[in-house]
């Protein structure tokens, strides 16, 4: 664009006139005034700010903090919660109990209490958090108290300059279609923010809560060995002080924490992506681990509802699994070690991008699996729509759910204690989860898995893309003819498959990215055989990454 229109610029100076923080309306004042004295990077930057509003994703709201309508700030959070309030009248609930909660993110502590104001101006029981607490205590705490609705200020892993809005409903559950369409028509037409109500009559809780989550998470671990030195990073989130207290009431007593990560720090200075996926983040971890000689490692992302597990190779080396080899180890665990008689109809689920081991896995062990749309919206509503029967569910993306009956959604702290739980258990075997995945190689074939994606700073590009791929989608992969699925209206997901290959193409719910999921599988007819099996198939995986990293160009 190169010049302000006068469209763009009185739907600007509509927002700042109503926006109730004299901090934002200056911010997007300076920029609209530049773009009117005719600098078109300006210009470009306030059509950015007011191309709609953010939208319900994956996991909730999320988007950069600042001023103007398409970003996080508390005219965007009071407008919301205001259609959130009406929505929860419509649906019967007025008067209910909303939890609310935060992270330490760059504008938490304000979104929050708007958020909670909103929702007591509106006639409902709010209960807020007293404290920048993990994402799973948020939504633990609303199946504790009963809650119609749980709000949580978040952005999860995402960059520093992000933060979000998650929410919960249908026990604990985050939203589904319709209700985040019906949400968001619903803050259309919510008054001007200016306008909301807020009241600060609302509850501030105590540590109760936590203590209550923190003594149920103890109770998970199956075995009785606890001998385990565990290294640990909360990659400056809020994580560090209840990993290590669940652990210690665990009874996991020798834990490392990354000292200069433990504190929460929006900034999050040593990690310009804190998401352990991503190349970097876990490298004070693994150098942690190896000097303090640590049987395992853990690294959860800032909200703490992600779990990243390091080992140590069996050459000295350390390096962090795939969520997918978590996934496996976790889904063996869960069910070797399962109450039959507590659990007689046991379901576990993955997402369809991650690993088909634990459809492998659910068969010999005689339950029920399901594969379901990314993200733990629906993982938690897996089988029959309700989860009916869940014991454990994970996506690759390093979000594990051990406890569903207690937490609704991914939580890395009980993770983190179940894996240290199987981890301490092996040791006392004098084997290690590298023995464990070995046993699960042999047992259900290799199974490698590997994600290649694309950041955009154009999203129209993402469209584009997965328009090319579905107008001349490729015959073959490495070498293998694939078939393509299309799973369109239901998704915006390409899924290839052939033998022994699997490749899924979808956007980021959460980021502005492309991804590809990549799976290969060969049979394993011996541990000997292993070791060239894994060569191979290595290098099978490698030739298909370079050949959908070319097709995402």
């Amino acid at each position: 664009m190169t010049r302000l229109t006068s469209e763009l610029r009185d739907r600007a100076f509509r927002w700042i006139a109503d926006d109730p923080d004299p901090e934002t309306k200056l911010e997007l004042q300076k920029v609209v005034a530049a773009a009117m004295g005719g600098d078109p990077a300006a210009v470009d930057e306030v059509a950015d700010r007011m191309a709609g509003t953010l939208e319900f994703g994956t996991a909730g709201l999320r988007g950069p903090v600042r001023a103007g309508s398409n970003g996080m700030n508390r005219a965007v959070v009071i407008r919301t919660t205001a259609g959130l309030a009406a929505w929860l009248r419509a649906q019967g609930h007025a008067g209910g109990i909303v939890v609310v909660g935060r992270d330490a993110r760059r504008g938490s502590e304000d979104f929050h209490r708007d958020a909670a104001g909103v929702l007591a101006a509106a006639g409902f029981d709010v209960r807020v958090l007293p404290q920048p607490l993990p994402t799973p205590v948020l939504a633990f705490a609303v199946r504790d108290f009963n809650a119609i609705a749980g709000v949580q200020i978040t952005a999860s892993h995402n960059p520093p300059a992000d933060n979000g809005y998650k929410l919960y409903v249908d026990a604990g559950a985050q939203i589904v279609p319709p209700a985040d369409r019906q949400i968001e028509a619903a803050v259309t037409t919510s008054p001007p923010a200016v306008s909301v109500p807020r009241t600060e009559t609302w509850t501030k809780l105590g540590d109760e809560v936590l203590q209550r989550y923190l003594a149920h998470v103890a109770t998970l671990p199956r075995g009785t060995a606890r001998e385990l030195r565990v290294a640990a990073t909360a990659l400056h989130g809020v994580g560090a002080g209840p990993l290590a207290l669940a652990l210690n009431q665990a009874g996991f007593v020798d834990v490392r924490m990354v000292a200069e990560q433990a504190q929460p720090d929006a900034d999050f200075p040593t990690v310009p992506f804190p998401n352990p996926e991503e190349p970097g983040a876990t490298d004070l971890l693994l150098a942690k681990a190896a000097d303090v000689d640590a049987d395992l490692a853990i690294a959860l992302d800032p909200d703490a509802d992600r779990c990243s597990v390091g080992v140590r190779e069996r050459d000295g080396s350390w390096r962090m699994l795939l969520g997918d080899e978590v996934g496996a180890l976790l889904g063996q665990h869960v069910l070797s070690t399962l109450d039959r008689v507590a659990h007689p109809d046991p379901l576990v689920a993955n997402t369809i991008v991650s690993s088909s081991m634990l459809k492998s896995i659910a068969a010999a062990a005689d339950v029920r699996y399901d594969a379901t749309l990314t993200g733990f919206k629906w993982l938690v509503r897996a089988g029959d729509g309700h989860g009916t029967g869940l014991v454990y569910a994970y996506e690759e993306a390093l979000g594990h759910c051990v406890d569903p009956d207690s937490v609704r959604d991914k939580d890395g702290i009980s993770a983190a204690v179940v894996v240290c739980d199987l981890a301490a258990t092996l040791r006392a075997a004098g084997r290690t989860l590298l023995d464990a995945l070995d046993d699960l190689a042999v047992a259900h074939g290799l199974h490698l898995t590997r994600q290649v994606s694309l950041r955009v700073t154009d999203l129209a590009r993402i469209s584009t893309l997965m328009t090319a791929l579905r107008v001349e989608p490729p015959a073959e992969l490495a070498g293998v003819p694939v078939e393509l699925e299309d799973l369109l209206p239901k998704a915006d997901v390409l899924r290839f498959t052939g033998a022994g290959v699997r490749v899924i193409v979808r956007p980021s719910g959460t980021e502005p990215k492309i991804k590809a999921y990549l799976e290969v599988v060969e049979p394993v007819p011996s541990l000997d055989s292993l070791p060239d099996i894994r060569r191979r198939a290595t290098g099978n995986l490698d030739a298909l990454a370079d050949e959908v990293a070319g097709l995402l160009r």
